[in-house]
């Protein structure tokens, strides 16, 4: 292979993304356009996911929406065999709320799975036998930080994550023959409207994070640039995962969880 600046084009590539009509579903739909691939997307908000095609068409792409919900799978399977062949899946769509474990009921607990695990095997068995099997296809996952650690509040949620991070490591075993890639991206502190505003930025990368920052690594690992990445996830959170239990303080110096700010 040689790299040339061509190389992170998707040019004429189907890219699908669930959860587009807001933050980083959003700016992953419109930056894949943006890098030459068609964008079919889907969310329950069709507002927002018109403003979001709208982008897309902005960019000379062509634009295919659905008002769907990821957790109905008949519908997810109605939708994707309406489409080209698929070149990309970017399985974004899920949340969470706050709340002890032990307050979460039957009914919360399963609307959790559904919407951050359910979802992503639903397209991934309806989009990967329409892939091709000539390098093209990857498979990407939007997990969390909280798929690697503990999440205090969200115990449910952050095990659905860590569920779709070990799940993409099998699929990458099992696809693998047919060269469908399949990775995942961790993101954290990315504002959003589904989360709020800005953050405070305590990262060790002093900088605040953009749901640009998680589209690029979308582009990237839907292009030919991370053609021997596999079962794999990529960490777009400022360095939150290597810090640990190490914050950065206002004057820039690091402290552990126990230890207090000087």
């Amino acid at each position: 292979m040689t790299l040339t600046p061509a190389s992170v084009l998707l040019t004429d590539r189907l890219v699908v993304v669930t959860g587009a009509a807001q933050g980083i579903g959003a700016a992953v739909a419109i930056g894949c356009a943006q890098f030459g691939a068609d964008v079919a997307m889907c969310d329950r908000d069709a507002d927002g996911l018109a403003r979001t095609a709208d982008e897309v068409e902005k960019a000379g792409r062509t634009a295919m929406t659905a008002i769907l919900d990821v957790r109905e799978g008949d519908a997810v399977r109605e939708w994707i065999a309406s489409l080209d062949p698929v070149d990309v899946l970017v399985n974004n769509a899920g949340g969470g709320f706050r709340a002890d474990f032990l307050d979460v009921n039957d009914k919360g607990q399963d609307a959790l799975i559904r919407e951050n695990f359910t979802s992503v095997t639903n397209f991934v068995r309806a989009c990967a036998p329409r892939m091709p099997s000539d390098g093209r296809a990857s498979i990407i996952n939007i997990t969390s930080i909280e798929a690697h650690r503990a999440a205090p509040g969200f115990a449910v949620y952050s095990a659905m994550k860590a569920a779709v991070a070990n799940l993409t490591q099998s699929l990458a075993l099992e696809l693998g023959p047919r060269r469908i890639r399949v990775n995942c991206i961790a993101p954290d502190v990315i504002p959003t409207p589904g989360i709020g505003g800005e953050m405070p930025v305590k990262t060790p990368l002093p900088i605040a994070g953009h749901v640009d920052d998680v589209a690029g690594a979308v582009i990237y690992l839907a292009s030919p640039l991370s053609r021997f990445v596999t079962g794999t996830t990529i960490h777009v959170d400022g360095g939150n995962v290597a810090a640990g239990g190490w914050g950065r303080t206002a004057d820039g110096t690091f402290v552990t969880a126990g230890e207090p700010e000087q």
